[in-house]
C-alpha cells in the first residue's frame, strides 16, 4: 500500500516553521537537536562561584531587583540560596521581566558563571520562575536549530505535539535492522529528543550514539534510493543509439599529433559503450587540470556525428567556450565537419545564421555558452550534449539543453569537471551518475613549483616576472577584483595593469576582466596565445580552459582570498608546456588559520584529488555541488568524513532494495525522509 500522505504541521506559527522547512509533522519530528542543556542538576551558588567559567544551573530567591543606567541601561537581579548570592545581569529586557523577577520570587537560572567587577554573575541566563521543591527534568533539554521569531519553547511544544500524531511504523524491515545492528526508528528518535540524564554525553555530542547512527543511515539511504530511482527512471527513456565509430572517428584519431594516454583510452571506451545504448548516458568525466578531457569529449562528439546526429558543447563562460571552439574546430573542420559558434555576444545576423545552421542540421557540432539553451535554438537531430564545468550551471539550464532532443529521444549527456570530486562526495551526491576519471597527465608536462610569498616582497616578484619575459616566457598575474573595495582593500586589476606596464617597459602587458566586451576579451586572449602579449593581468575569467603552453609563471595576488579549488584551477593554466613552471602565491599578513591551511596545501601537492579532499574538509560539501541540490538536499546529520562506512552501507542497501523491487519499503522510506523534496535529487 502507498504510504499515507504526511500530515501538515499545525497552523499556529505555521509560516515561521515553514521558513525552517518544517511543513509536516514528520518534518518536525526529524528536526533533531543540535545540542543539549543539562537542567537535571541544581548546583549551590557557592559551589558554582568556586567552579567559575562553567555552565551551571542554580536556584535561589530574588533579594534585590534594580534597573541601573550606567554605563548603560540594564536589569540587575540578585538571587540567594543558603550558600551565597549571585548577580543575574540583563542588558536587554522587558518591563514584564522586571515584574516577573520581583523580590521574593524563586528563580532557577542557567548560564556560564563569570567573575565580573562586582563579583560572580551570570549575563543573560536562561531562567524560569519555580515553586520551592519543583521537580527537576529527568532528561537533558534539547536545543534546536531555530529561526527568527521561533523560541526554543515554541519548537519543543510543536515537536512534542507532532510526535503524538505521526505514524511510528519503521520503514525498514526487521531483518535489515538486525543484520546491520541498527536501532529501531521510534526509540532512536525519542531518545534524541529526550535523552535520559545518565546517557553518554560524549557519544550524543559527536553523534556516534546508536540513535544518531540510525538517523544518519536513514538519511543516507533516502538520498541513495532517490538518486538510484532517478537513474532507473532515466533508463526507461529512449535515446539515440550512436553505434558508429566510423570514418570521422578514425580520421580524428589519426591526425592527432599525440597519442592518447592509457587513462584517456579507458574513459573513451566507457563513453563509447554508453553511447551505443538505447537509453540516455548520464556520465560525469572527471580529470585534473590539463589531463586531456577536451580531446575525449571531441571523440565522443565524433561518434555522434559518425552516427548521423548532432553534438552540442556548452561552457559557462565565453572565454572557455572560445578556447573549446578554436581547439576542436582546428581538429574537426579539416575533416569536413561543420562546427557552429553560438554565444550571446554574436551580432544579430550572425546569431540568426548560426541558429539556422543548427536547425537545418548543417551544423554537426555546436559550441557555445548559455545561448545554446535559448528557445530560439532548435536542433535538427541532437544526439549528444556535453556540458563543461557542469557545476557552474543551474539544474534548469542543464535540463533545458537535454530536453532539446527530437522524436521523443533524450540526448546522451556527458558532463565534465576539472574540480575532482572526493570519493565519498561522488558516492552520495553523484550516485545517479556513471563516473569516469582521467587520473593520468599527458607526458611532457612540466611539474609546477608553488611558493607562498608575502606582499612585502612584491618588488622581487616583479623582477622575476621581468626575467621570465626576457627569456621568452609568458606570465599570468591574477587579481581578485576589478574595482576598489574599501572593505577588502584589494589592489585592483586595472591598477595592477598600470603598475606592471610602468615597471616593465618594453614588455606588452595585457588586461582581461569580466567587464570587458566579449570581442575585446577575445582580442586580448588571442594576442596572449599568439605571444604578442608577454604579461597578462587578469581576474578569474582565466580560471579554466585557457591553454597557452608558453606560459610558465603565474602570480596570484591576495591568494589568501581564494578557495583551494580556485587556486588549483588557476595554477593549472601554467605547466602546460615543457618548460619548468612556477606559481607564486602573494599573500597579505597576518594569515587566518583557514588561509594558512589552503596555502600550505597548495605548496605541498599538485594532486587535484588530494586538494579536493582537503577542500572538502575545510569547506564541507555545499560549494562542491553548484546548483545540483539548490541547497535543499544537503545532508543534515551524516558527515562525509567520519561516516564513509555508513555511506557505503547505505549505497549497498539502496542497490538491493531497488534491484529486488522492494517498492513498498522504498516508497515509505522516501516519503518519510524527503516528502515532496525528492525532485531536488533527480537532476
Amino acid at each position: 500500500m502507498p504510504p499515507a500522505k504526511p500530515k501538515a504541521a499545525p497552523k499556529t506559527n505555521e509560516s515561521k516553521l515553514a521558513r525552517l522547512g518544517l511543513r509536516t509533522d514528520m518534518d518536525l519530528v526529524l528536526h533533531l537537536p543540535m545540542r543539549y542543556e543539562d537542567e537535571t542538576i541544581i548546583v549551590p551558588i557557592r559551589e558554582a562561584c568556586l567552579r567559575g567559567g562553567h555552565v551551571s544551573q542554580v536556584e535561589g530567591v530574588v533579594i534585590k531587583n534594580d534597573i541601573a543606567f550606567k554605563p548603560r541601561r540594564q536589569l540587575l537581579v540578585t538571587i540567594a540560596d543558603d550558600s551565597g548570592e549571585l548577580l543575574l545581569r540583563f542588558m536587554n529586557f522587558y518591563g514584564s521581566q522586571v515584574k516577573q523577577l520581583a523580590e521574593g520570587t524563586r528563580v532557577r537560572a542557567r548560564a556560564e558563571l563569570k567573575h565580573g567587577f562586582f563579583g560572580a554573575e551570570m549575563v543573560h541566563p536562561t531562567y524560569k520562575v519555580v515553586n520551592e521543591g519543583a521537580p527537576l527534568p529527568r532528561e537533558l533539554t534539547p536545543v534546536y536549530p531555530a529561526g527568527e521569531g521561533l523560541s526554543q519553547s515554541m519548537l519543543r511544544r510543536a515537536i512534542a505535539d507532532a510526535m503524538k500524531r505521526i505514524d511510528w511504523q519503521d520503514t525498514l524491515p526487521p531483518a535489515l535492522l538486525s543484520s546491520m545492528q541498527l536501532s529501531n526508528f521510534e526509540p532512536a528518535v525519542r531518545l534524541l529528543h529526550y535523552p535520559p540524564q545518565e546517557i553518554d554525553a560524549g557519544a550524543l555530542l559527536d553523534r556516534s550514539h546508536p540513535a544518531w547512527v540510525r538517523m544518519k543511515f536513514d538519511e543516507l539511504l533516502a538520498q541513495q534510493l532517490s538518486l538510484k530511482r532517478a537513474q532507473r527512471a532515466r533508463r526507461v527513456k529512449g535515446a539515440p543509439v550512436l553505434k558508429a565509430i566510423g570514418a570521422l572517428s578514425d580520421a580524428f584519431l589519426a591526425q592527432l599529433p599525440f597519442r592518447l594516454t592509457g587513462a584517456q583510452q579507458r574513459v573513451l571506451a566507457e563513453i563509447r559503450a554508453d553511447l551505443t545504448n538505447g537509453y540516455p548516458m548520464q556520465r560525469l568525466l572527471q580529470g585534473d587540470v590539463g589531463s586531456g578531457k577536451t580531446v575525449v569529449s571531441a571523440l565522443a562528439a565524433a561518434q555522434a556525428i559518425d552516427s548521423g546526429y548532432q553534438a552540442a558543447l556548452m561552457a559557462p563562460t565565453e572565454i572557455l567556450a572560445d578556447q573549446h571552439f578554436r581547439k576542436i574546430a582546428a581538429w574537426m573542420e579539416p575533416l569536413g565537419v561543420k562546427v557552429a559558434w553560438l554565444t550571446g555576444s554574436l551580432k544579430k545576423k550572425d546569431k540568426i545564421a548560426a541558429t539556422a545552421m543548427v536547425e537545418s542540421g548543417e551544423a554537426q557540432l555546436v559550441i557555445g555558452t548559455h545561448a545554446l539553451i535559448q528557445d530560439t535554438v532548435q536542433f535538427a537531430k541532437l544526439g549528444l550534449v556535453i556540458v563543461d564545468e557542469q557545476h557552474r550551471f543551474g539544474v534548469g539550464q542543464r535540463l533545458t539543453l537535454r530536453n532539446k532532443g527530437s522524436n521523443g529521444k533524450t540526448p546522451h549527456q556527458l558532463m565534465m569537471s576539472a574540480t575532482p570530486i572526493p570519493r565519498t562526495l561522488a558516492m552520495t551526491y553523484y550516485a545517479d551518475l556513471e563516473v569516469s576519471v582521467i587520473d593520468e597527465l599527458p607526458p611532457g608536462r612540466s611539474p609546477i613549483v608553488t611558493r607562498a610569498i608575502d606582499q612585502n616582497r612584491r618588488d622581487e616578484v616583479i623582477e622575476r616576472v621581468h626575467a621570465a619575459a626576457l627569456e621568452g616566457r609568458q606570465v599570468y598575474w591574477v587579481c581578485p577584483l576589478i574595482e576598489e573595495s574599501e572593505a577588502l582593500q584589494l589592489q585592483t586589476a586595472t591598477d595592477t595593469h598600470a603598475m606592471l606596464a610602468d615597471a616593465l617597459p618594453g614588455l606588452q602587458v595585457g588586461l582581461v576582466h569580466g567587464r570587458l566586451k566579449p570581442a575585446d576579451k577575445q582580442e586580448v586572449m588571442h594576442a596572449f596565445t599568439a605571444g604578442e602579449v608577454q604579461v597578462l593581468v587578469a581576474t578569474t575569467v582565466i580560471e579554466v580552459g585557457v591553454d597557452v603552453p608558453n606560459a610558465s609563471l603565474m602570480v596570484i595576488e591576495h591568494a589568501e582570498r581564494f578557495g583551494l579549488s580556485q587556486l588549483h584551477q588557476l595554477r593549472g593554466r601554467v605547466g602546460r608546456g615543457s618548460a619548468a613552471s612556477v606559481c607564486l602565491l602573494l599573500y597579505q599578513s597576518p594569515l587566518g588559520q583557514i588561509a594558512k591551511q589552503r596555502l600550505m596545501t597548495m605548496r605541498e601537492t599538485t594532486d587535484g584529488f588530494e586538494i579536493a579532499r582537503r577542500d572538502l574538509e575545510i569547506r564541507g560539501p555545499g560549494e562542491f555541488l553548484g546548483a545540483r541540490q539548490s541547497g535543499q538536499a544537503m545532508l543534515r546529520f551524516a558527515d562525509l568524513e567520519t561516516d564513509q562506512w555508513l555511506v557505503e552501507q547505505a549505497r549497498d542497501v539502496a542497490h538491493s532494495l531497488i534491484h529486488d523491487a522492494v517498492d513498498d519499503v522504498v516508497e515509505a522510506h522516501l516519503a518519510r525522509w524527503l516528502g515532496g523534496r525528492e525532485e531536488f535529487l533527480k537532476v
